[in-house]
């Protein structure tokens, strides 16, 4: 009979259980409620729960998305500051390294199963991992890994970010991911990642790439690609010394942010292809022709919505800091009165080695962490008065 405790099982997989009988089943209960992010991290992300779909959905199972963060990025246009470290690892304001900024925001995005693959001087990198990020996996779900080359490939070195992927296909595909999502690690910006899965989940796409207009003038630095009015993209030219201009704008062009979302087949035989062919890289080789024969579609970040962000902030605000002029401007973005970018922004916070400091003082004492009594207004949409 159900509700009896001999049915328990068959009741804890409809969540019909009460808090009584989920003593026996910790495991089931702290998967089934919904808890801050701060808190728990799940890899499984289930878009009927996002307040940004309001509309009715039958509930789709629950999704497995893998996180790939190419951090191996030697950065020698912002020497001397990479003399000691990987570009990802470079210091940036109040703290926060360049790594931070993608971590966080898969972190925040309740994707919480991350490799993060270096290569260039990886000592300082694999110390930040360890002190600033292993903490908040501590006692949950998920886990964050450094990856570094496998000594038995192209002599022990990463070719390529593609390359850099390959090297670890066979660790994707014991995963079984529906989603791989292989992001830069050297970007300052805020981004639900969720809101990206959805997009690449309703239009069936075989690849996403995140992308947003830049100046033409500006062109010959990003990934440059030309999209139908539906997000289709139907070419896609790394570095291009003549641009294809937006048709709404002729002074700007669609620009790739350098963070993909792949179907984890069409990623394996595409790895596969490239492999045999001696290509390496994403932006240069497999993107280009992935656009040519399969559903590949461009994800407007200008629409990205992120919880808590100001009205003087600067709305999709993402920064490539490769030249230690474009660094210096972002930290000065950053430090400004008012900032174009706030750093404390405590609905997406970005965290770094402070806060997992903050995390280990506070579990020494075994007192609740203060933002877990806030979580109740997580979700709403307070801002400061303008000023």
């Amino acid at each position: 009979m159900v509700g009896r405790a001999v049915c328990s099982g068959y009741r804890r997989k409809l969540n019909l259980l009460s808090k009584l009988n989920y003593t026996a089943y910790r495991a089931s209960y702290i998967a089934i409620r919904i808890q801050p992010i701060v808190a728990f991290a799940t890899p499984a992300y289930d878009s009927t729960v996002s307040r940004y779909n309001n509309r009715y959905q039958e509930r789709p199972r629950s999704m497995n998305i893998i996180a790939m963060v190419l951090a191996g990025g030697e950065g020698t246009r912002l020497h001397p500051l990479t003399a000691e470290h990987a570009k990802p690892a470079v210091p940036f304001a109040s703290g926060y390294r360049l790594v931070d900024f993608v971590l966080s925001n898969l972190i925040n995005s309740r994707i919480s199963t991350i490799y993060v693959l270096a290569q260039y001087k990886p000592e300082s990198l694999i110390k930040h991992v360890a002190a600033a990020w292993s903490p908040w996996f501590a006692d949950g779900e998920g886990s964050i890994k450094v990856l570094l080359p496998r000594s038995n490939t192209l002599g022990g070195q990463f070719k390529g970010t593609a390359d850099a992927v390959y090297q670890y296909i066979d660790l994707l595909q014991a995963h079984e991911p529906d989603v791989v999502a292989v992001f830069a690690a050297d970007h300052i910006y805020r981004m639900d990642v969720r809101q990206m899965v959805e997009f690449h989940r309703e239009r069936r796409a075989d690849a996403t790439v995140s992308a947003l207009p830049v100046p033409i003038k500006q062109a010959s630095s990003f990934g440059i690609l030309a999209a139908a009015p539906d997000g289709r993209v139907r070419e896609f030219h790394e570095k291009p010394t003549q641009a294809v201009p937006l048709a709404s704008d002729p002074a700007r062009a669609h620009a790739s942010m350098g963070n993909y979302l792949f179907d984890p087949e069409v990623l394996g035989e595409a790895l596969h292809e490239a492999r045999r062919a001696g290509e390496t890289d994403f932006g240069r080789d497999v993107m280009p022709r992935l656009s040519r024969t399969h559903r590949v579609y461009a994800y407007d970040f200008a629409q990205n919505h992120v919880p808590g962000v100001q009205a003087y902030e600067e709305p999709a605000y993402w920064r490539d800091v490769g030249t230690l002029a474009a660094l210096a401007a972002a930290q000065q973005d950053a430090t400004s009165t008012p900032p174009r970018f706030n750093l404390w922004n405590r609905r997406w916070p970005i965290r770094g080695e402070f806060d997992a400091a903050l995390l280990e003082r506070i579990q020494s004492i075994r007192m609740p962490a203060p933002w877990r009594a806030a979580s109740r207004d997580r979700h709403t949409e307070e801002r400061l008065p303008a000023s």
